[in-house]
């Protein structure tokens, strides 16, 4: 047998995959706070349902590490308090984000957590831990997509300038 054979749950982490998925944690932490007090700010309804999901899937995602990390003995990460539910109307229009604004910013957010995946990923010896972030991975690619189709529907995408000169070969 090789090195570090046999059941991933029997290995030991190493200092790389815990560094990896306490970050991981303590961002989704931050973040589940974020786009609670952001789903007090929205009045659009798809954007409403994005963030919904988004913090579904932060629960499962923040679930599946905390045990992987209580499993190995590692203390959690602080965990942000929840935030209070609100009305769009009791939030003066000057202090409101605004729904393209959030967009952006989940959006970024969402972008960030791919690199991250991708990370913890790369320096995994562990392939239960891989796997794990494989499927985070592939369930930001998933909503990378949808929140790119809402951003465009909505008109709240705003591209980089747009290379539309080509020159004639010489």
């Amino acid at each position: 047998m090789g090195i570090l054979s046999g059941d991933p749950k029997e290995q030991p982490l190493h200092y790389g995959e815990i560094h990896g998925m306490w970050s991981y944690l303590a961002v989704l932490q931050g973040n589940y706070a974020k786009y609670q007090t952001f789903s007090n700010h929205t009045g659009d309804k798809d954007l409403t349902n994005v963030l919904e999901d988004m913090m579904q899937g932060i629960k499962q995602e923040r679930e599946s590490i905390e045990k992987m990390l209580k499993v190995n003995g590692i203390a959690l990460p602080p965990s942000p308090p929840e935030r209070s539910n609100a009305t769009l109307e009791e939030i003066p229009v000057g202090a409101r984000f605004n729904d393209p604004e959030i967009s952006a910013q989940i959006s970024a957010d969402n972008s960030i957590g791919l690199v991250a995946c991708s990370q913890v990923i790369g320096q995994a010896v562990r392939e239960d831990i891989a796997m794990l972030f494989g499927q985070f991975h592939m369930n930001k690619a998933q909503m990378g997509a949808r929140l790119l189709r809402l951003n465009k529907e909505k008109g709240w995408l705003i591209p980089p300038p747009m290379h539309t000169h080509i020159p004639e070969p010489v």
